[in-house]
Parts: structure tokens; C-alpha cells; sequence
């Protein structure tokens, strides 16, 4: 039996872009506002499963009351922990680190940050825990609420993409996408 996994990125932080990764910066006025938007008409779910970090946290425990849904943290589902590249926009790392940010977009599987998670780590973590999404709730509709490369990573493997393709994967805040999730993490959009 499958899972019906609906996706949705936060939506804008106070601290601005930049590689976010397991820094925990709130959401601003207008990030909510995205986040509210964006499952409007949405649903119905079942339960929701968040990113522990407060800009997707704060909004599913907001919306799990307001649905009178069941709510699950899910450490595993966190964005990918940048290392020394926390915090810092690609225009500042072209300043800092031109090479290692050309090669992390070249292949993000081939070059890890400094100090970083290596993105076959992180692939795996959240690919894990996908799968025990779909052994504990087989036949639910689930909404999670995580990050931009959690997602990425998520609808490239559902489309087939090489892995070199990670980052072209487009995923702006506040999005919502919907997977099929089979056994052993077959993922498949809808």
C-alpha cells in the first residue's frame, strides 16, 4: 500500500537567503503568508510530519491544531547542514570559495562544504526516513512540511534525475508538490 506524501518548502526567513541548512531562523510575515497560501484548498491529510526546525515546526503546529490533525517531528527530514557555508549566499562564497561553490552546484554528491554534510549522508538520512514514513502510515495522506533541499532531493529521485542534477530541481518557498510513496522508498509525483 502506498503513501500519498504532500511536500510543502517553508516559506521565507527572517535572516534572508543564503544556505539556511540547520541554522533555525523564524519566518517572516510574508513566509506565513506563503506557507497559508499554499495549502488553502489543500488536503484533506491525515496527519502532518515536520522538520523540527521553527520555520517549518512553528507553521505545522499551527496548522495541526487549527485541523485537529495528529503532528510528528521528524528529525531526519532537516535541511542539509551547510558546514562553514551556513548562513552565507552564493554571491558571498563566490567572493570566499568560487571553486568549492562551483564544484558543490557541478555535482553536490561529488564536492561536500567544508565542515559539511556530505549530500550521499544526507540522502540517505532522508531517504530513511521516507521509508519509515511509508511503513508506519501505508494508506494515509501525509503532509510534510521541510526544506528546499530535503525536497529537491525527494522530486529528483520521483523524476529520475542523474544526481548531478540535484540543484536544478526548482522548489521556491511555500511550494507543495505530491509524491507516491511505494515499499523501499519508490517515489513517484503526482
Amino acid at each position: 500500500m502506498s503513501l500519498r506524501l504532500d511536500l510543502l518548502r517553508h516559506g521565507e526567513t527572517e535572516l534572508g537567503g543564503g544556505l539556511r541548512g540547520s541554522l533555525d531562523d523564524a519566518l517572516t510575515d510574508l513566509g506565513w503568508q506563503q506557507m497559508r497560501a499554499a495549502v488553502a484548498g489543500a488536503g484533506p491529510w491525515d496527519r502532518i510530519v515536520s522538520s523540527p526546525l521553527q520555520r517549518c515546526a512553528r507553521f505545522a503546529e499551527e496548522l495541526a491544531a487549527r485541523l485537529e490533525l495528529p503532528m510528528h517531528l521528524e528529525r531526519d527530514l532537516q535541511e542539509l547542514h551547510f558546514g562553514d557555508w551556513e548562513g552565507h549566499s552564493a554571491a558571498q562564497l563566490m567572493e570566499t570559495d568560487a571553486e568549492g561553490l562551483g564544484l558543490f552546484w557541478d555535482d553536490p554528491y561529488a564536492f561536500t562544504p567544508p565542515n559539511g554534510e556530505p549530500v550521499t549522508a544526507f540522502s540517505q538520512r532522508v531517504l530513511g526516513a521516507v521509508e519509515r514514513l511509508q511503513e508506519t502510515w501505508a494508506g494515509e495522506r501525509v503532509l510534510l512540511i521541510s526544506h528546499g533541499g530535503v525536497m529537491r532531493l525527494l522530486l529528483a529521485h520521483a523524476r529520475g534525475l542523474p544526481r548531478a542534477q540535484l540543484l536544478q530541481v526548482e522548489v521556491s518557498h511555500g511550494a507543495l508538490f505530491a509524491l507516491e510513496v511505494d515499499a523501499g522508498s519508490v517515489l513517484k509525483e503526482i
